[in-house]
């Protein structure tokens, strides 16, 4: 594909009521990626809709505790109006031992020059506690190619502006965590 990897993004549409959105439309739409490394495997994505699985480009180990920039090896010119979320897959701390740092991650569409190489902030936490409530800290291994993160493009948010006032008219929740457990 010459450098380049097919997106399809969620583009919600608005009626003509500004709250009720018309049902999900797939709109095509391409997107120029350089990868930093020949032999990673390519971004794609399963269906419609779903996340695209990113690739550790490089091979590191993180013991409990540190952190650690891991390399993804690619750089992507992000369209206009749009950004990119990364997060950890759900299976990332279970199989690797390590979780985003900061939970997740969002890149701008200013980030697109040839080396601004995208990273996934990676803390260690692989490890247990003993029956006596001791902490065994291992050190997670992360191989080049491993699956540890995925990625998401979406249009930024629109410019808001708040508009101040003394009273916003509508009844009490009563705090967070009020709906219940059920």
């Amino acid at each position: 594909m010459t450098g380049r990897t097919h997106f399809l993004l969620f583009q919600p549409l608005l009626q003509s009521k500004p709250d009720a959105l018309v049902p999900a439309l797939f709109i095509s739409m391409r997107v120029r990626i350089k990868y930093h490394d020949k032999d990673l495997p390519r971004l794609k994505q399963a269906h419609e809709g779903e996340w695209f699985d990113m690739f550790a480009a490089e091979n590191c180990q993180i013991r409990y505790g540190e952190t650690h920039m891991i390399n993804l090896g690619v750089s992507i010119e992000l369209p206009d109006g749009y950004e990119a979320i990364i997060a950890p897959r759900s299976s990332t701390h279970k199989h690797f031992g390590i979780m985003c740092v900061n939970g997740i991650g969002i890149i701008d569409n200013a980030y697109k020059g040839d080396n601004d190489v995208w990273h996934f902030p990676a803390i260690g936490c692989k490890g247990f506690y003993d029956a006596l409530g001791l902490l065994h800290a291992e050190t997670a291994i992360i191989h080049k190619g491993d699956r540890i993160c995925q990625m998401r493009i979406q249009r930024c948010q629109p410019e808001i502006e708040f508009d101040e006032v003394d009273f916003l008219g509508n009844a009490d929740r009563n705090g967070l965590g009020s709906t219940g457990k059920r």
